[in-house]
């Protein structure tokens, strides 16, 4: 007989207490309303239970390659500068579908050394490849390529979990979309404003401040006229409000602006919503150091010049550099106070690292998911207590024995969801109810065992010892099995298939505990109260 039966039976005892705890915690009252609040702060329900928005977003990677050839064209045009290489023309022949890749015309061939040196210096992750005509394509190396794509939809993910988090959205789902390339599932169960909460995600906020050459201009053919129908290499046209004081209030305008930034969102320390001089709504930001101190290079040598604060690739305001700024400025706008709010949230947070378009949206509604949350607690009740009578029916005073095991399974299951603050879906509900089925499944092959033993002349304990000696390869072969499969879902999976994957997985591993562990202690503990030579009851 187990001489440890004492602190084995305390083991089980505690291991109970503790998982309730996980399911209720300490309720404020301990009556049944008290009870089911309690539960239901503590178990947190998936998009498919408590409705909700559903989203899959395309992220636009070529607009982090775009963003990274665009400064490596500025680095390489200092570089032959400080170098005195002439050359005649660096374009991006394609931008959209070859942003990686950069020409550079009219290098002359005593210079191919030092083109060589810079390119392999300062721009490591590019080729240098020789064409005709003193013709040379910088383009990325193919695994930088790849790598700064995936960087930028890991980024992306972050940047969107920031934002939907300051929003409070609880228990989201943000994560990579394993069916297509670039993808971003998003789950946001229990939303009330899914039109706010896209328009969040999906602003990339890019906060640049450049030096402006000219505007407000009333449309492009204006603005290329007046530049003489070409604009010079390092300047671009882009698109804003009218801010001069005969334009009329909030009309389209157009203004000339350097490609390259001083600073951008990327240097942003802080951003908060304030007010401006005139008491409207603004956001004020403070540089990180290194920002700071560029700010503060920038607009020393451009005193008495115009500074534009572009966002998303529009003029906000343009202004003209009295004096030397250092690391703090102010973003007026003609902004709400709503949108002032999200406006220095979503720069809090940090701007997306490219553009993302929306390829699905569902909407599930919270009756759906109360009538599914209905069905399958329906389905894991009846499921439970047709295994418990079938288990007393068929093996009698040892189906106690399985039931209390299968109970305390459940409980343990409970618990883990709501110490870990795992979401519950409704293919979790079906992973809780396998996982009963699985516990049956391990009470069913001990029983048997034992049974065997039982038959073939052994006493009681002899049969005990020698049917969870015999099951227990078995069992531990069948669900390692199972665990294997769930884990691969896990890896593979996304959302409500993860769920299902991880109730299952560690329903299983609850299994082995009271399958073995605690039917064991209740039949010794049974033994031991018994004559020698009592018979067993276990059908």
């Amino acid at each position: 007989m187990n001489k440890n039966l004492g602190w084995k039976l305390i083991v089980i005892v505690a291991t109970l207490l503790f998982f309730l705890f996980g399911i209720f915690g300490i309720p404020e009252r301990w009556s049944g309303s008290g009870l089911l609040a309690a539960l239901q702060n503590r178990i947190h329900l998936g998009l498919d239970l408590k409705g909700g928005t559903h989203l899959i977003l395309q992220v636009q990677v070529n607009d982090a390659v775009n963003v990274d050839s665009d400064n490596a064209v500025e680095r390489l045009k200092a570089d032959l500068r400080a170098r005195k290489i002439n050359y005649t023309e660096i374009s991006k022949p394609d931008p959209v579908n070859n942003p990686d890749k950069v020409v550079l015309k009219g290098v002359p061939p005593e210079s191919r050394s030092d083109l060589l040196s810079i390119v392999q210096d300062r721009l490591p992750e590019y080729d240098l490849t020789s064409g005709a005509d003193n013709t040379w394509t910088v383009s990325m190396k193919p695994q930088a390529l790849a790598d700064l794509k995936n960087r930028a939809v890991t980024q992306a993910i972050e940047t969107i979990r920031n934002r939907i988090d300051q929003l409070g959205v609880s228990e989201p789902i943000i994560e990579e979309h394993g069916l297509g390339q670039y993808q971003i599932l998003v789950q946001l169960p229990g939303v009330d404003d899914p039109a706010r909460v896209k328009e969040i995600m999906q602003s990339t906020a890019m906060l640049e401040i450049r030096q402006s050459f000219g505007g407000p201009y009333p449309s492009e053919q204006q603005a290329l006229q007046d530049k003489g129908g070409v604009l010079p290499p390092d300047q671009m046209l882009l698109p804003g409000r009218s801010v001069g004081p005969s334009d009329s209030e909030g009309g389209q305008a157009w203004y000339l602006i350097s490609r390259a930034s001083a600073v951008t969102g990327r240097d942003l320390r802080a951003a908060d919503q304030s007010r401006d001089e005139n008491g409207q709504p603004s956001v004020s930001f403070t540089l990180t150091g290194e920002g700071g101190r560029r700010f503060a290079s920038f607009t020393g040598a451009h005193v008495g010049d115009n500074l534009a604060v572009v966002l998303d690739n529009k003029v906000q305001e343009v202004a003209v550099i009295k004096d030397q700024i250092h690391d703090q400025g102010v973003i007026n706008g003609r902004f709400t106070e709503q949108q002032a709010k999200d406006l220095a949230m979503i720069l809090r947070s940090g701007a997306l690292p490219a553009g993302i378009k929306y390829l699905e949206e569902r909407t599930v509604g919270p009756s759906l998911g109360s009538d599914s949350i209905r069905a399958g607690v329906t389905a894991a009740v009846i499921g439970m207590l047709a295994v418990l009578v079938f288990m007393l029916v068929y093996y009698h005073a040892a189906g106690i024995n399985a039931d209390i095991a299968l109970i305390l399974n459940l409980i343990i299951l409970l618990g883990f969801l709501g110490f870990s603050g795992a979401t519950l879906t409704l293919p979790g509900i079906a992973g809780v109810i396998l996982t009963v089925g699985m516990g049956v499944d391990s009470n069913v092959l001990i029983f048997e065992r034992i049974r065997e033993e039982l038959r073939n002349g052994k006493t009681p304990p002899s049969a005990v010892e020698q049917g969870f000696g015999h099951a227990w390869i078995t069992i531990v072969d069948t669900h390692v099995t199972t665990i294997v499969s769930a884990v691969i879902l896990f890896i593979f999976g996304t959302g409500p298939v993860r769920g299902f994957a991880v109730t299952l997985s560690f329903g299983l591993f609850a299994n082995l505990f009271t399958a073995v562990f605690v039917s064991r202690v209740i039949f010794d503990w049974l033994l031991s109260r018994k004559q020698r030579g009592e018979a067993l009851s276990i059908g």
